[in-house]
């Protein structure tokens, strides 16, 4: 069976974020950092070469397939931030719509700018689907 390309590794967090081009999109980077460390008290690690991660998922699929990801986390892209969160917590659906200007997909938040959200709303989301992968991790 295939492992997974992303894993946790010794990078620098702060390097990466260095490494962004975009000012706008480090800053962004720097205050999601200050809230994912906030919300999950945990430290922040780099998964593969682009992902700030918090925390350890271990997930088991019934086709028997496993592996580890971040229980939290996101990357600053070049087109938007990229937020690792799913929507399956209670209140999901209510909170996203309160949210503000974002995208959405299955396991994903896509926002342009922190300034186009709501950073009490988000908090919250970051802290229910932190919570729900660390009570669901194997």
């Amino acid at each position: 069976m295939a492992e997974n390309k992303t894993k946790a590794s010794k990078n620098s967090v702060e390097k990466f974020i260095q490494g962004v081009d975009n000012a706008r999109r480090q800053a962004d980077a720097r205050e999601l950092l200050k809230l994912y460390k906030k919300v999950t008290g945990q430290a922040a690690v780099m998964w593969g070469s682009s992902i700030i991660g918090f925390g350890n998922h271990h997930y088991v699929y019934d086709s028997g397939r496993e592996g580890d990801v971040a229980a939290a986390g996101f990357s600053p892209r070049k087109t938007s931030l990229t937020l690792y969160i799913g929507d399956e917590f209670k209140g999901a659906k209510g909170l996203f719509a309160k949210l503000g200007k974002h995208k959405k997909s299955k396991a994903c938040v896509y926002i342009n700018k922190l300034d186009d959200v709501d950073l009490n709303v988000l908090e919250t989301i970051i802290k229910r689907d932190f919570k729900r992968a660390l009570a669901t991790s194997k």
